[in-house]
């Protein structure tokens, strides 16, 4: 004690001001060590060199990038908990930076855990509510279905960056997800003045146009993008495929039966149907335009045969004229139905039964085959498209 006896307090702090020099500059090079060790793959190594760069100075100017680079190397071995408290300590010695809540945030994001993306993204906001921190935070809003919140967030994106796409971008996102395509779609071309480059807005207009069912304007926006930026556009397109209601593209009767008349004898159909009571499986093969879920198609019950029922000129059974007495009717269901995933065709196959006196008649080309199913993504078919009738094709 006596050795410090009249040294003033300016004296006492300037001797520690070269050791902590030498202390920062020592931080330096095992930063340097450990940045070199990184790049080489030596992983663990590198770690080390990180962690003695924090432990001779945690609060120096170099603590931030060790952190980080130690956590991008706990990432790297897949020790994701060990990174998570790298940045933990970091926000710790660091307790003003935004900027590494918002990268703890964005690990968790993707790690989805979102709710503790969105806590992060909160203290950043509150050390710093710059437009970023507030689009980062409204984007965890989106994730957690919180609309309200999201939307007051793109609020102050655009508010702060009125002439910056970000937050039209972010309020067209948020109406797209709760359904409100048209004011979503008025929001990504609010986008899209601000910066017409900003294809990911005309993508969103795509997915908000395909939602609405309107494939023609989906499409539009499809082809565009492809000049534009083919990836963006590749993901659009399959997409597109997924939400597209399925509709029948082609139909082949492998025996002769649609082709004929009213009033077609069922002797006519083949030899066999002209003994009394006699039944004859007919077979028609129908192909779908995309990708169809087996079970829905082979499901009989999703099936249903019937007299055309059209009210166009000709379309109706029989050209709309009495039905004879002896016109049979044929069962509701099919007999069975196959389905082949590899030509998205199902071969339906049904029963045609003569009458009790052997006169039975039929109007092939008036007969209604429909489908009532999904396809492999759960859409259900297109009213447009999933009815065929020889006389009317696909209905």
């Amino acid at each position: 004690m006596d050795s410090l006896i009249g040294v003033t307090a300016d004296a006492l702090f300037s001797s520690t001001v070269p050791k902590q020099q030498q202390m920062d500059a020592l931080s330096k090079q095992a930063l340097s060590r450990g940045i070199d060790l990184y790049i080489n793959g030596d992983y663990r190594d590198a770690i080390r060199e990180f962690g003695r760069s924090l432990g001779l100075a945690p609060y120096s100017e170099y603590s931030v990038d060790a952190s980080n680079y130690m956590a991008n190397t706990y990432l790297k071995l897949d020790e994701t908990e060990k990174a998570i408290s790298t940045y933990k300590n970091s926000i710790r010695l660091n307790p003003t930076r935004d900027d590494i809540h918002i990268t703890l945030g964005n690990l968790y994001f993707t790690l989805d855990r979102h709710e503790d993306a969105e806590r992060e993204y909160k203290e950043a906001v509150k050390k710093y509510p710059s437009a970023n921190n507030y689009f980062a935070l409204g984007q965890a809003n989106l994730y957690l279905d919180r609309f309200g919140e999201a939307e007051a967030a793109f609020v102050k994106v655009r508010s702060q960056d009125p002439k910056k796409a970000t937050g039209d971008y972010g309020l067209g996102l948020t109406y797209s997800k709760q359904g409100s395509y048209a004011k979503a779609i008025d929001h990504f071309e609010e986008a899209i003045r601000l910066d017409k480059d900003f294809y990911d807005s005309y993508a969103e207009i795509g997915y908000a146009y395909a939602d609405m069912g309107e494939m023609d304007e989906a499409k539009g926006i499809l082809e565009f993008l492809e000049q534009k930026d083919p990836a963006l556009a590749n993901t659009l397109g399959q997409y597109i495929y997924q939400v597209d209601k399925p509709n029948f593209s082609t139909v082949y009767y492998p025996q002769a039966f649609g082709s004929y008349p009213a009033k077609t004898p069922l002797s006519s159909l083949d030899t066999y149907l002209a003994n009394a009571n006699a039944s004859k499986i007919f077979t028609i093969s129908i192909s779908f335009d995309k990708e169809m879920d087996r079970g829905s198609v082979e499901s009989l019950a999703n099936w249903q045969i019937s007299r055309a029922s059209g009210s166009g000129p000709g379309e109706a059974y029989n050209f709309g004229l009495p039905v004879p007495s002896t016109e049979v009717k044929l069962p509701s269901i099919p007999t069975h139905v196959y389905y082949d995933s590899e030509t998205w065709t199902a071969t339906v196959k049904f029963t045609v039964t003569q009458n009790e006196t052997a006169d039975g008649t039929i109007h092939p080309s008036h007969i209604a085959f429909k489908f009532l199913g999904k396809d492999f993504y759960g859409n259900k078919m297109d009213s447009g498209g999933d009815q065929y009738s020889t006389f009317s094709g696909v209905a």
